[in-house]
């Protein structure tokens, strides 16, 4: 599916009336990313992609929106969205309508072997339940470092520095609640 993340990101920036370079500022993404994902020449992490949807007053859903022909209340097997990341090494499946006004997010993150989400930590306003479904995960949270197995779970505060890496040797099933909205 074709989500044009870059010309919405462009046109966004532009009903803002914000340079790239003032974008930049605000959000803490490099001028140049900007600008590669405005052309689309990079797909950019989730985290990124959080950081620019801040800084423009909206969410990650906003550069996912289509047509949605259910109700909100129901998403059936298949119709999930998808959103690819880290060169095809990431994917993140929103559980929870992405409709606005929703308090929750519940989202299935997979993790192929070596793969962060984020290469530094991230802070930000919420809490956060993750639950590892198959392999290992790594949280780095607050300066400790937790390890996951299988049938584990993880609350905390997400105001408190974290990132969770796949240092195991095979792919990493999680299942995660935000709130408020990441997505």
């Amino acid at each position: 599916m074709d989500f044009q993340i870059g010309s919405r990101l462009r046109e966004l920036r532009n009903n803002k009336k914000l340079s790239i370079a003032e974008l930049s500022k605000i959000s803490d993404v490099s001028t140049g990313l900007i600008s590669q994902i405005e052309r689309d020449l990079v797909v950019p992490s989730v985290v990124s992609l959080w950081r620019l949807a801040n800084a423009l007053d909206t969410n990650i859903n906003y550069f996912f929106e289509e047509q949605q022909q259910e109700d909100g209340v129901l998403i059936r097997r298949g119709d999930h969205k998808i959103i690819v990341t880290h060169r095809n090494n990431s994917f993140y499946k929103l559980l929870s309508p992405t409709r606005a006004g929703h308090l929750l997010d519940m989202t299935e993150v997979r993790l192929k072997s070596g793969c962060a989400y984020e290469k530094e930590t991230l802070c930000h306003s919420g809490e956060e339940c993750g639950y590892v479904l198959k392999g290992t995960l790594t949280v780095h949270l607050n300066g400790n470092e937790y390890v996951l197995y299988e049938g584990d779970s993880i609350y905390f505060n997400s105001s408190l520095p974290h990132k969770y890496i796949n240092n195991s040797e095979e792919e990493c099933i999680s299942i995660w609640a935000m709130t408020p909205p990441f997505f």
